[in-house]
């Protein structure tokens, strides 16, 4: 879920005495009608809360509205259970899809990979730093190149071998550690498989993947050569979530950098991977910060 921006920051008072300030936040979209800010506003307001950021945007070609508030609370007047339970009575008369939960609640995150290490190593990394708001609960891959990696990071590693006979049985594994650890998200790390039809549908919304992605495009076995032999002029990368259509999810994010005539195919695919990294790890945080609406084919990123 997510927009565009219409930022109203209004930061909360420092808390006296014994109190501690709870902070929350609250993701909605609907399609676009009067009073949907008013009636979140006195809601907030009714439970004693004060705004500590607000973004929304009203989509004006499809009619449809987008808000993320993230606020605060006194801790032990109004518990998580209750703000979602007294705002499912103000959700229905606007259609809300809606979600409510502790700010910096941490998803729960299954990375996979083949070959290609630098983005699991880069989320790793970060994961392990607290840069990003997850928990990288396992490891799947289809090769054993960077089992030693994961290992180092104390996260369970699976290998799940992949051939044409055996994909089912291989999409079977995986669901059952999907369940097995209760994932909340599956990155594709530059996992190099292509999921079936019917993974995508079960596991839609909650699997980003990375790819490179160049302005003109190409395909096909060593994409940094073809492009060095176009003499391109920027390289590229684009995360999106994982649809039936191959490299066709909708986009989160992209990154773009600037090159020229003086890289090699090596320059290129090592600024590639530079940018596959840079690109992935935002997806995977506005995605976690729930700043992602999906609407159709395209995503509204509330930044």
């Amino acid at each position: 879920m997510t927009p565009s921006p219409a930022s109203a920051v209004s930061p909360a008072p420092a808390p006296t005495g014994s109190e501690t300030a709870v902070e929350h936040v609250l993701t909605l979209d609907c399609p676009e009608s009067p009073g949907i800010v008013h009636a979140v506003s006195r809601f907030l307001v009714e439970h004693d809360s004060n705004i500590i950021d607000n973004q929304q945007f009203g989509d004006r070609r499809d009619g449809h509205f987008y808000m993320r508030v993230h606020f605060a609370t006194l801790d032990g007047k109004h518990s998580t259970e209750t703000l979602r339970r007294e705002f499912a009575a103000v959700a229905p008369p606007f259609a809300m899809r809606w979600r409510l939960e502790r700010h910096g609640a941490r998803r729960r995150v299954l990375l996979m990979v083949s070959r290609y290490g630098h983005c699991l190593n880069d989320l790793l990394f970060r994961a392990r730093s607290g840069d990003l708001p997850l928990d990288v609960v396992a490891v799947v891959s289809n090769h054993r190149d960077h089992e030693a990696l994961v290992a180092w990071h104390g996260i369970p590693f699976f290998h799940v071998p992949v051939t044409a006979a055996t994909k089912p049985a291989a999409e079977a594994r995986l669901l059952e550690l999907i369940d097995s650890f209760e994932v909340d998200l599956v990155v594709l790390a530059r996992y190099m498989q292509v999921l079936s039809d019917g993974l995508c549908t079960r596991l839609a919304g909650r699997v980003i993947n990375i790819h490179h992605s160049f302005l003109p495009s190409f395909k096909g076995a060593k994409p940094y050569h073809q492009a060095h032999d176009r003499g391109v002029k920027l390289v590229g990368a684009t995360a999106h979530y994982v649809t039936a259509d191959l490299d066709e999810g909708p986009i989160i994010a992209q990154e773009v950098i600037d090159v020229d005539h003086s890289h090699t195919p090596d320059d290129l695919a090592a600024i590639g991977r530079d940018a596959e990294s840079a690109a992935l790890a935002r997806a995977v945080r506005w995605h976690c910060e729930g700043r992602v609406f999906v609407q159709g084919r395209r995503t509204v990123v509330l930044r």
